[in-house]
Formats: structure tokens, sequence, C-alpha cells
């Protein structure tokens, strides 16, 4: 079995977690409400990969289901932020194929995606204390 420099890796799902970070919030400014939600879904899938290296000391799987990773993660989730996790695999999924992209598009208005970004936020926020921790 090969040996990962667990570190780095993390270290790697860690700085383009937090790249794109930013990035969600330039297309939230810029009214690109559905690919900023695109773009919070990417940031949990990458932060939760930091977390499940860490867990495993392998690399992460070639998933993106974010409710999969939180459990191959051992996160300590609340049932309220694993249901946001199920929510936000959404995004994923609606922004990637085209009969749902028209309906996702419609959806996605100021209110909607402010609310789900903010939602986003939080679970981040958390999720990077958690990896902060479990680091140490």
């Amino acid at each position: 079995m090969e040996k990962i420099n667990t570190e780095k890796i993390v270290g790697y799902w860690k700085a383009t977690a937090e790249r794109d970070y930013e990035t969600m919030f330039g297309l939230f400014e810029i009214k690109r409400y559905p690919e900023s939600l695109f773009f919070g879904h990417i940031v949990l899938e990458k932060i939760l990969k930091g977390l499940v290296v860490q867990e495993t000391k392998k690399q992460a799987p070639y998933i993106h289901d974010l409710t999969r990773l939180s459990e191959l993660a051992k996160c300590d989730l609340a049932e309220e932020e694993s249901k946001i996790l199920d929510s936000v695999n959404k995004f994923n999924l609606r922004c990637r194929y085209p009969d749902y992209k028209l309906k996702f598009y419609n959806l996605c208005d100021l209110k909607y995606a402010k609310e789900n970004l903010n939602e986003i936020k939080k679970l981040y926020k958390k999720l990077c204390q958690e990896l902060k921790r479990k680091m140490k």
C-alpha cells in the first residue's frame, strides 16, 4: 500500500477550498447565483475531502456526494447540518445537467442564493475548525 503525505494533501484540499470560497462570493457579487451555489458545493466538497484524508490517511475518493464524504470523514454533524449537505448536493447535479439547469436558474434569485450561501458559509467555517482540530 502506497504511503501518502497526509499533511501535503490536506493542505491542497484546504487551500483550494479557500480559493473557491472567495470565488463563490465573487460570483454572488456579480449576480451569478446558480454558479455561486455550484461553487458552494465545490467548497464543501473540498474541505470534506481534506477531512477524509486526515481521518483515513488515504487519498479522498472520486465522489461528489457531500453526505458520503462527511460519513467517511467521521464528521460530527447535527441533523440540520446533514440536511444542509443533502440540499447542497443538489447544486452540483442541477448545475451540470441541461434538463435541470433552466429550473435551477429560475429558482436562484437573490434571496434563495443568499440564504443558501449563508448556510454554506456557516458549515464551511465549522468544517475548517474541525480540520484544524484534527490536524493537531
